[in-house]
């Protein structure tokens, strides 16, 4: 990383320029349309047995619970974090504790390896789950060095085992619905993608892990896991580079190693991008932040609003959409999330429905180079 002066003026003119793009949206009227739900809720087509080791951010509920669902049934636990290891077991009271990690990999029934370790471990560990045997499924960021990066892919390509990462797209309805929509050409070719994902920084749950880029990869690999995930996902790009990155420590003067903002742009096959994170929602909001994904074509463009629209409609996945056949609103939030049960059957199959893995560790990789590259933005005005 290289270290360059910049202004506050800088950070606030892009932010600026991006509320435009939100408040073109609200002018006109807008046509209310309702995504259609399933009939009924699908029973599970298939049952596998998997196990959880890493229980360092709670994001290994929403995990749990979506293989669950999907027909999983949940058989180990092991973490060395002993308070999340009693909450989980509280949770789930009928899963089994393992003594370590071995006891689960030398278990020949189990299909799936979850985890929500911290991030600088769960690589390496997925790397040993699938030399095992095992599929591996974790939270962002699931990789934080491009070292990492490359081992994850021998092993991929060795084993045959899939590394899936769990993007917040996969439960996202309005972002997924999007992505139909744009495949189905309803705003003609992508030309570009912009994202503006602020969070909640909650100071005084976090975790030690959590102020340090060596171990939770920095604010672009992590936040901007996210972001580089439905960039990929929107454009369909195969290929990609970065072509600017920026981190700062705007806020958080006494963790000196902590990035509060950072922002990105790549370019790659199939569009271009341009995303923004930060750790400044106020706790006011209620939500841990207002996420925009500004989606434009050539013949019109999009804006979902995945979990809040501020002084709107109440919930999340909101969708808006403007082409040649008006302004249009739909409502998603009762769209099914398809993630869980597809990857039960990809498991099971050995197919890649749920989840492309090229694609997959190639928004990891835009992150990682993104990081890596990034300057640091020092003297605010």
């Amino acid at each position: 990383m290289t270290i360059d002066d910049f202004s506050r003026r800088s950070i606030l003119k892009a932010a600026g320029s991006a509320a435009m793009i939100g408040g073109f949206l609200n002018a006109g009227p807008a046509a209310y349309e309702q995504a259609p739900a399933p009939a009924q809720e699908e029973t599970p087509r298939h049952k596998i047995r998997f196990a959880v080791i890493g229980l360092d951010h709670p994001h290994i509920d929403g995990i749990t619970d979506t293989m669950r669902r999907a027909g999983g049934e949940l058989v180990w636990v092991y973490s060395d974090n002993a308070p999340a290891l009693a909450a989980f077991q509280k949770r789930y009271g009928d899963v089994k504790l393992a003594r370590g990690e071995e006891e689960i990999l030398n278990d020949p029934s189990i299909q799936l390896v979850c985890s929500a370790a911290v991030p600088n471990l769960r690589a390496p560990l997925g790397v040993r789950v699938m030399r095992r045997g095992k599929d591996f499924l974790c939270d962002k960021p699931a990789v934080t060095s491009l070292e990492q990066l490359a081992e994850v892919r021998r092993a991929v390509k060795e084993t045959s085992r899939m590394f899936a990462i769990f993007y917040g797209r996969l439960e996202s309805r309005a972002t997924l619905h999007a992505g139909e929509l744009a495949r189905n050409g309803e705003i003609g070719k992508i030309v570009q993608t912009i994202q503006l994902a602020p969070h909640l920084v909650n100071e005084k749950t976090r975790p030690d892990w959590f102020w340090d880029p060596a171990l939770y990869g920095g604010t672009l690999c992590d936040l901007g896991s996210h972001q580089a995930d439905e960039f990929v996902y929107f454009t369909g790009s195969t290929s990609a580079a970065v072509t600017m990155s920026r981190v700062a420590n705007v806020n958080h003067p006494h963790r000196p190693k902590f990035q509060d903002f950072g922002d990105m742009m790549v370019q790659g096959s199939g569009g271009l991008g341009y995303f923004r994170v930060d750790w400044f929602t106020p706790e006011t909001l209620g939500v841990f932040g207002d996420e925009r994904t500004f989606i434009l074509g050539t013949e019109g463009y999009m804006e979902t609003r995945k979990t809040i629209d501020i002084a709107g409609r109440p919930g999340g996945d909101h969708l808006f959409i403007v082409n040649g056949k008006g302004t249009r609103y739909i409502d998603c939030k009762k769209l099914p999330l398809p993630f869980g049960s597809q990857f039960a059957a990809d498991i099971v199959n050995r197919t890649h429905t749920a989840q492309d893995q090229a694609a997959a560790l190639l928004a990891a990789e835009l992150v990682l180079k993104g990081q890596k590259n990034a300057r640091i933005l020092q003297n605010f005005a």
